[in-house]
Order: structure tokens, then sequence, then C-alpha cells
């Protein structure tokens, strides 16, 4: 059974509510990734000093943005992101939402077990053949935060935090002092090219799967204030400083490896450290956003269940070779996820204004269509799109639910009115 305070199935009542320390230290730890210093090596790799800070501030500023939002939902309502696809979806549509974010969760988990059993094998000289039996080893041990629940990860993610806090500083003053300070900095010219909007998706897309189901912990937030303020600060604040330390680095070392760039600089021991506490913290609340989508997708409060069987497609991913698949997955999540948060937000704020009603008290339908295919023509406009793909799928969808929701409101009385 799921362990008490979870709800995976029902809205998490006010008893269960928590202040604001742990939920923004969860969603720290969930901010606080590796794959987003890659993300941020490329912009370091792409852009001069300047246009890298403002690329960073203004990609994570939306995905704040998009993550506070869904979080005062989540805060006020009590549900999470898959529990809230029932009212937009319908009964059954909402295993779209189930099948999508954990769908998104999953490949990051499989691309994080393969990516430190990998690295592992390279950083400390070991035999190739250890590499798969370190996949199943750490596709194992990252689930076992996720299985304990929320206890779990907010005593992991009050460890790791800090320690990765402090580790990203010394790399980037090391950094600094390489270049020449500065004025160095300054001077780097950048080597490779990427367009503006690319640049901002990118940002955006590398974490907006986690701001879409970040609803998860968000949900026990003891107010609308506790769950925005954690947001901003986690997505804006900690997801900023990765995109930003990974950018620093990669300019002055011109490489997007954060965990090359440490050994460059002599921290090969802090790398081993770095890279296994950080996927650790990102590991188990990715692996917890699977098992709530898959509880939800099959109707069962098994969610320790769902995790070790979710833990384990995981580790056939990652030994089918997820690790080679990381950008045209991301371009795809940037794409295909945001449009939920789009519908979610628009059934919220425009169709039951501003309130839900209780999942015991309502009779929802098995499929609400509007919603299905307003997600549908945001996650094509957004795949399609030269603009930022996360943006376009939100705003496309959303407006063409509403638009939906209108038609639908004024052609149901016309027909209602015929003999």
């Amino acid at each position: 059974m799921s362990s008490p305070g979870e709800f995976p199935l029902t809205e998490a009542p006010r008893h269960a509510r928590k202040g604001l320390l742990p939920i923004a230290m969860v969603l720290f730890s969930f901010t606080f990734f590796t794959g987003t210093m890659f993300a941020g090596g490329k912009l370091g790799m792409a852009f001069n000093f300047v246009d890298m800070l403002w690329i960073a501030t203004i990609g994570n500023t939306l995905l704040a943005i998009y993550a506070a939002t869904l979080a005062f939902i989540a805060s006020r309502s009590g549900l999470n992101t898959v529990l809230m696809g029932r009212f937009c979806f319908g009964e059954s549509g909402s295993r779209l939402s189930d099948f999508l974010l954990g769908f998104a969760e999953l490949g990051w988990y499989a691309w994080g077990t393969a990516t430190v059993a990998i690295v592992l094998v390279k950083l400390l000289g070991l035999a190739e053949g250890l590499t798969i039996p370190l996949m199943v080893l750490f596709g194992l041990g990252f689930s076992i935060t996720a299985i304990i629940g929320f206890k779990g990860l907010d005593w992991l993610s009050r460890l790791s935090v800090p320690l990765m806090f402090v580790l990203l500083v010394i790399s980037m003053v090391i950094a600094t002092r390489h270049v020449g300070g500065f004025e160095g900095l300054m001077a780097v010219v950048p080597h490779e090219a990427m367009s503006f909007s690319a640049a901002v998706t990118m940002v955006f897309g590398t974490f907006a799967s986690g701001a879409t189901q970040a609803t998860n912990w968000t949900r026990l937030s003891r107010s609308g204030r506790v769950a925005v303020t954690a947001s901003v600060v986690a997505f804006l604040v900690g997801n900023g400083l990765m995109v930003v330390a990974g950018a620093w680095c990669a300019m002055v070392y011109q490489q997007a490896d954060i965990v090359e760039v440490m050994m460059l600089q002599g921290l090969s021991f802090a790398a081993v450290v770095m890279l296994c506490l950080n996927l650790w913290t990102i590991q188990g609340p990715t692996i917890y956003n699977v098992a709530a989508a898959t509880c939800h997708l099959v109707r069962s409060e098994r969610r320790r269940t769902a995790t070790l069987v979710a833990a384990g497609v995981g580790i056939v991913l990652a030994i089918g070779g997820m690790y080679e698949w990381l950008i045209p997955f991301l371009v795809l999540l940037g794409s295909i996820i945001p449009p939920v948060g789009g519908v979610i937000m628009a059934d919220f704020w425009y169709r039951h204004r501003g309130k839900y009603p209780t999942l015991a008290s309502v009779s929802l339908p098995r499929y609400n269509r509007a919603g299905l295919f307003a997600y549908a023509v945001g996650a094509v406009l957004a795949y399609s799109s030269p603009w930022v793909a996360p943006l376009v799928g939100i705003g496309a969808s959303a407006l063409c639910y509403i638009v939906l929701l209108e038609v639908v409101a004024r052609v149901r009385p016309v027909a209602q009115a015929k003999p």
C-alpha cells in the first residue's frame, strides 16, 4: 500500500500540509540536476557572458512562473497534476496525462541511471563489463528514497542541496581564476551558434516536465503563498544556478560536460561525489513522479509497488541505450508536456473559476473531448513552432480549450431548444 501522507488518488487533507522549508528543500533537490548543467554548458559554448545571463534569466523566469501557477492550483485543491487531469480530460481521458507524465519522468530516470553507471566506469577506470551491473544497482538504489516517500526526499535534500551548492561555487571560483577574473569571462568568444529562441526553449524545456509534475509536492503546501514561494525560489534560483554554473564553466574550458570540467580542475573525487549525490537527489523525486502517474493510470493505491516496477522498467531502458537519446528526448518533452499544464490552468481558472469540486462529490465524464482536442492542438503547434516551443504549447492549448468551451456553451442551448 502507499505510505501514509502520500494520497496518490485523493486530495491532500489539511492536516498533512507542510511549511515552506520542507517543500522548498524537496523542490531544490529536484532542480539541482546534472542534466540542466549540460544544457547550461551548451549555452556557454554558444553565447557571450552577458547574453548567457540574459537567456538563463528569461528562460528560468518563464519556467518559474509556469511552475508557480500550477503550484498555486495544487495547494488550493490538494490535487497533483494527474488528478487535475480528471477534470480537464475526463475520468478515462485523464490517462493521457498519466501516460505522458509517467513517460517523461521514466525517460529521465533511465537517463540518470545510465549516466551514473557510464561516468563512474569512466572516471574510476573500471571494467566495461561492470556498466550494466552498476545500472541495476543504482536503478534500484535510487528508488529507495521514493519508496519511503516525502520524508525520504526531504531528508536527502537537506543533506545534498547545501553540499551541491558549495561544490558548484568552488568550481565557478576556480574557473573564474583560470580565465583571469570577470574581465576574462567577458572577453570569451563563443565557438558555437544557437538562436535566441532555441536557447530559451532549451532552458525552459530541460525542466518543463519537472515543473508540470512538481504538484506532487506543492499540493502538500500549507498555503498558496508557500507553494508559490517554494516554486519560484526552486525553479528560478535552483534551476537558474545549475544553468549558469554549467555555462560559466563551459565558457572557460570550452567543455559542456560538467564532470569533465571538474576533472580538468583537479576535482575528480569531488566530481564522483557530485555525480552520485546529485543524481540521487533527482532520481528519487523522478521515480516518485512515475509512481504517482502509474497509480492514477491503473487506479491503485500501491505506490511502493508501482515505484519498484517503474524502477525496473527504467533499468531496462537504461541498458537499452537511453544515455544516447537525451537531446531528442528533451526536444520532445518541451513540446508534449507543457500543453498539459496549459489545459489544466484554463480549466481551473476559466471553467471552474478557481475552485475545483471535491473528487468524491462530482461525476466526471469518461472523456472531456474539448480538453483532449485542445491538448493535441497545443502539442502539434509546439512541436512544429520555430519559436519558444513550451510557451507556444501552453498558450495554444489554453486558448483552444477556452474557445471550445465557449462554442459548446453556445451550441448546446440551441440544440436543446430545437423541437
